[in-house]
């Protein structure tokens, strides 16, 4: 590490002035009382005193200062800090009360941001461990029915073979889902972009949820019609599924004989943004922050009882960061919810007039 110090000598002079001044004063008084005082005498004594006495006072001072200043720099690298290992050790007091401060503003943010990712992960294993235990729980009690012999009976075992088998898909589907967030945060999946139209996609969710909707009599229904392609690029399987976690959304909270609406627009000159609107129950304001965190439910009783693994907007939210695109949420308790994301536009192709032919390109 680097040394450089700032002197300052205004102590070592003010010091130095005062005990050249009593000194003087004493010395004058004393040569007086024996007859001999002389001025130049007193002069040379106080010039003496003082050139003495100021570098005694100032190297003294500067020493202790910097002992004591070097062994809180020490002290302060003991933990590791990168900020402090690099500068040099300074002795001017109001710099290194700066440097202190800041160093201690930027640990207790580390240490609020730890106590955030502590309280966060105790929260994710909780939940992970609750989704995990469920259909677990009800997969054994199944098999341990059967074994105690309800397997003689054939209705009853091929009822709870069903629902064993509804309990391992739930396992299934959450694990797959877990996969899917960690390759995602991790990088590991790979996207395979190319040239879609988003309309044709988003039909194809609608009809897929048709009978899923019709059991609530929820109607899904663009906002207006489209009778042009809206061509986009991007993982067409991953926008798929964005779209599908998002319609499927606003059906399980959506109120009897509601509306999910998609609205396809331009946002800026390369990019569209897809809405997702529906006129449910809506969202709480408290909530809204928080909805893209894994396993986080806004209603956990009812949305336990819709299924899910409550995975599904924490997916949303990283496919589509994977895509370098933005996903926002509007929400009115009581009125509904909007949850959009942009989307690159596909290139069009450039008109090449070739004498009386067009050519494409």
């Amino acid at each position: 590490m680097k040394t450089k110090l700032k002197k300052s000598y205004r102590f070592a002079l003010r010091s130095s002035l005062l005990i050249t001044l009593i000194s003087s004063l004493l010395f004058a008084v004393f040569i007086y009382a024996f007859g001999q005082f002389k001025f130049p005498l007193v002069l040379g004594f106080a010039l003496i005193l003082f050139i003495v006495c100021f570098f005694v006072i100032q190297i003294r001072v500067e020493r202790f200062i910097y002992k004591r200043v070097k062994q809180i720099y020490d002290d302060v690298t003991l933990l590791e800090s990168s900020s402090f290992q690099d500068q040099p050790i300074t002795t001017d007091m109001k710099t290194l009360t700066q440097e202190i401060e800041k160093f201690a503003e930027n640990k207790k943010m580390e240490i609020e941001s730890l106590k955030i990712r502590e309280n966060y992960r105790k929260e994710f294993l909780g939940n992970v461990s609750h989704e995990l235990k469920t259909p677990l729980f009800t997969v054994q009690g199944y098999i341990l029915t059967l074994l105690d012999g309800a397997m003689k009976d054939k209705s009853v075992r091929k009822k709870y073979l069903a629902r064993a088998n509804k309990g391992v898909e739930r396992l299934i589907y959450i694990v797959r889902d877990l996969d899917m967030i960690s390759k995602l945060e991790s990088g590991d999946l790979h996207l395979e972009r190319e040239e879609f139209d988003i309309v044709e996609l988003v039909q194809g969710v609608f009809d897929m949820l048709e009978m899923k909707a019709n059991k609530k009599n929820i109607t899904l229904t663009f906002d207006i019609e489209y009778p042009e392609p809206v061509l986009v690029y991007a993982d067409k399987e991953r926008i798929q599924q964005v779209v599908t976690n998002l319609v499927v959304n606003s059906i399980k909270y959506g109120k009897e004989s509601g509306t999910t609406e998609v609205s396809i627009e331009d946002l800026i000159r390369n990019k569209v943004i897809v809405r997702v609107t529906d006129n449910g129950e809506g969202i709480e304001s408290q909530n809204i922050p928080r909805l893209f965190e894994r396993f986080y439910r806004v209603d956990k009783s009812g949305s336990r009882r819709e299924g899910g693994s409550g995975l599904g907007l924490s997916i949303v939210k990283h496919i589509i960061e994977a895509h370098k695109e933005k996903i926002y949420v509007e929400s009115v308790y009581g009125v509904g919810s909007e949850f959009s994301f942009t989307l690159e536009k596909a290139k069009k192709p450039v008109e090449i007039k070739t004498g009386p032919q067009v050519r494409k390109t």
